[in-house]
């Protein structure tokens, strides 16, 4: 008996791409094994499938490796020691905003969307890598922060981790934004003042 395999065409970048793109809009759990055959196309089966990535969470945990090494990336200048700290948060801020509401995928944060609804016990480890690049986002956003503290840029008697906590708090909160149609525009006009709200550069 012939062995099923692969159907022909098949990409494997090209089906990590799209079941990014569906994990992205839906969420995990709300992504069904038929919406990730029908988006990665192809005629590819459920045992094809399968072969490839293991399991619907392999698959979703490589969706969010890809995302991470690309739209992801616009936080990574707050772990750039060459910017000075209100630089790197501005920046980063500014770049999440930008990428949420881009034409050309969904709109939002994967990392702040991809995995709500992943809370069943049978799903308890599908939040994991997620959980830790949001923690990577979070300590990065108070590592700038206490940065500019000891160097001047920031008042002395601020608050580092409610700073940071809050800067957070609005870093997420801009993928609702997003996800509910707010513009680039309107984005960078939240950034804007929430720069404002850190005080005036001291330097």
């Amino acid at each position: 008996m012939a062995q099923m395999g692969r159907p022909r065409g098949f990409d494997r970048d090209a089906a990590v791409k799209q079941a990014m793109h569906l994990f992205w809009e839906r969420g995990y759990e709300s992504t069904s094994l038929n919406d990730l055959k029908a988006g990665i196309g192809g005629g590819i089966s459920s045992p094809s499938l399968y072969a490839a990535f293991g399991s619907k969470e392999g698959l979703f945990h490589e969706a969010v490796e890809l995302y991470l090494a690309t739209h992801g990336q616009v936080m990574e200048c707050l772990w750039d020691a060459s910017l000075s700290p209100r630089e790197a948060i501005e920046q980063s801020l500014r770049r999440s905003a930008r990428m949420q509401s881009e034409r050309g995928h969904p709109r939002g944060c994967m990392i702040a969307l991809g995995a709500m609804g992943a809370c069943s016990p049978e799903h308890a480890d599908i939040d994991k890598p997620v959980k830790a690049a949001r923690e990577r986002n979070k300590a990065g956003l108070l590592a700038c922060v206490r940065r500019g503290i000891a160097q001047g840029d920031f008042p002395a008697e601020l608050d580092a981790h409610a700073t940071a906590m809050a800067l957070y708090g609005f870093l997420l909160g801009m993928s609702i934004m997003a996800r509910d149609g707010a513009s680039r525009a309107m984005l960078e006009g939240a950034v804007s003042r929430m720069m404002d709200l850190l005080g005036p550069a001291l330097k």
